[in-house]
């Protein structure tokens, strides 16, 4: 019988959940991200998705947070409704990757676990840039078994709603990736539209071209988060979309925990 593992990767826009084995990941759901969760509240959905694909028992539980608040409520409510104490990353497992930065605490705990996912799926690039589009826009670079840092940028959506809301005339917005070419917006919907995603794209291109030459190659170069799959098909660069990336990392550590 295969042990069930719930995986959790609490963001500062999105906390995604995952049901996995040692193969694979079989279910993931995204849930906003919300201060008013209670240890109940969050305990109930977890029994909710897990009924709802017949998984129990929990075996394990993998987390992973840049929500320390947030953090303590998972936990409390993993103990409370599903009699497992999760194990969380980096305080409860290691991963094998070494840590360059200057100060290796600084690293988000969410970018540390995207690069050795991406390093175990990758084995074979000598180097690889992880892009995460979620709340901030993260390039992370990793050579060999080496993290040795990155580039944090706007978040697209985060930076939508932040000149939605900061301005007296600009509207809010839904994204559209309808072309695969800029138009010159004869609106203000289009003009902004257009303006952030090709923006976005254009930054991916550059960025990604003026990292590649710091890296040695072979390079490979991975996108996941919210939008990643939208600004792939306008950039030159991404060679693959891993959606679930984090919690591949989790699923990978935990699973090397438990051997």
């Amino acid at each position: 019988m295969n042990n069930h593992i719930l995986l959790a990767d609490i963001g500062n826009t999105t906390m995604k959940l995952g049901i996995a084995d040692e193969r694979n990941i079989t279910f993931s759901i995204s849930l906003p991200t919300k201060s008013l969760y209670t240890a109940d509240s969050l305990g109930l959905t977890l029994i909710q998705f897990l009924s709802f694909h017949h998984i129990e028992p929990i075996d394990n539980i993998a987390l992973c947070s840049v929500v320390p608040e947030l953090a303590k409520i998972f936990s409390e409510a993993c103990k409370k409704y599903l009699s497992v104490s999760p194990k969380t990353f980096p305080v409860d497992f290691p991963i094998p990757l070494n840590n360059h930065y200057a100060n290796p605490q600084e690293v988000g705990a969410d970018r540390l676990m995207g690069a050795y996912a991406s390093r175990m799926l990758y084995p074979d690039a000598k180097s690889i840039i992880c892009i995460d589009y979620g709340t901030a826009t993260t390039f992370d670079c990793i050579v060999d078994m080496n993290y040795i840092g990155g580039l944090i940028c706007p978040g697209l959506y985060s930076s939508l709603n932040a000149l939605a809301g900061g301005t007296a005339k600009l509207p809010h917005i839904s994204l559209n990736f309808d072309k695969d070419v800029p138009l010159i917006g004869k609106n203000t919907v289009t003009s902004m539209n257009h303006g952030f995603i090709f923006s976005f794209a254009a930054m991916t291109d550059g960025l990604c071209e003026k990292l590649a030459g710091q890296l040695p190659h072979p390079l490979q170069i991975i996108a996941t988060g919210g939008y990643a799959g939208e600004i792939s098909k306008l950039s030159s660069k991404i060679n693959v979309i891993q959606q679930d990336l984090i919690l591949e990392g989790l699923r990978l550590a935990s699973c090397s925990l438990l051997a």
